[in-house]
């Protein structure tokens, strides 16, 4: 039997492609608070594979619960959980940056991140080959300038995938950190709220990552063997070399 993939933000970027990438060995429990983006995505994926969606906020502690504890007993044989979602808003002095942006990058990339998970891990300490994948950022291991919150945010994540390590290690269950560099997907259109102009000039005059990069070094981490945990994977365009430093041309 093919084994279970949790993923969360699987309705666009890395978590859809992901989800392509694994849909031929996997199982798939697809999340995201888009109905219609779900459905797309379990009608394309559905020939490959078994494909379950669920509809919720990470935000909504209640929702998440409830949506994981709707599964049916079949479903809850979860072994791999991918904890993709998450946003920046806003790009600004923090002394400028607008309350409620950073309220929503905590509430969605550390407090979501908390949910799920909490939510899972109890499935994932009954299976024999359990993992964890926490989405970071270069932005968690390096702060730069207008990013105070994201950084902050994406620093939890980092602390949070290590403590995990630790705590869930007499379990089994392997705890692995992604923190990838410049990835041209729907994250700049979402800072900049729709602005397309500011989004696209973010990666002007360099080759960024796409979302299929981390895609296939989230599946490479996974595919190693059972005794194997790649604990933290930094992934760079090779024209960036810090979380601030590029070669433009």
């Amino acid at each position: 039997m093919k084994r279970t993939v949790f993923i969360t933000g699987a309705t666009s970027g890395i978590g859809m492609a992901t989800a392509k990438i694994l849909a031929s060995d996997y199982r798939l429990i697809l999340c995201g608070r888009r109905q219609d983006r779900l459905n797309e995505i379990e009608n394309e994926l559905n020939k490959l594979t078994d494909v379950k969606t669920l509809q919720f906020d990470v935000r909504d502690k209640d929702a998440v619960f409830n949506a994981v504890e709707s599964l049916d007993d079949e479903w809850k044989s979860i072994d791999i959980l991918i904890n993709n979602a998450g946003n920046a808003h806003g790009l600004a002095p923090f002394d400028e940056a607008e309350l409620d942006d950073l309220i929503s990058m905590i509430d969605i990339n550390v407090k979501g991140l908390i949910y799920v998970s909490k939510a899972v891990i109890p499935f994932l300490k009954k299976s024999n080959n359990s993992h964890i994948v926490n989405i970071s950022s270069i932005a968690g291991k390096e702060v730069y300038p207008n990013g105070a919150t994201y950084c902050a945010s994406k620093a939890a994540v980092e602390s949070l995938s290590k403590g995990m390590r630790f705590d869930l290690l007499p379990y089994g269950v392997k705890v692995s950190n992604v923190a990838p560099g410049a990835v041209e997907t729907e994250f700049s259109l979402v800072r900049f709220k729709g602005d397309k102009e500011k989004a696209e000039n973010v990666y002007k005059g360099f080759d960024p990552l796409v979302a299929e990069d981390i895609a296939n070094a989230i599946a490479y981490l996974l595919n190693q063997p059972e005794h194997v945990q790649l604990a933290d994977i930094t992934v760079f365009p090779k024209a960036q070399a810090s979380g601030t430093n590029f070669f433009k041309k």
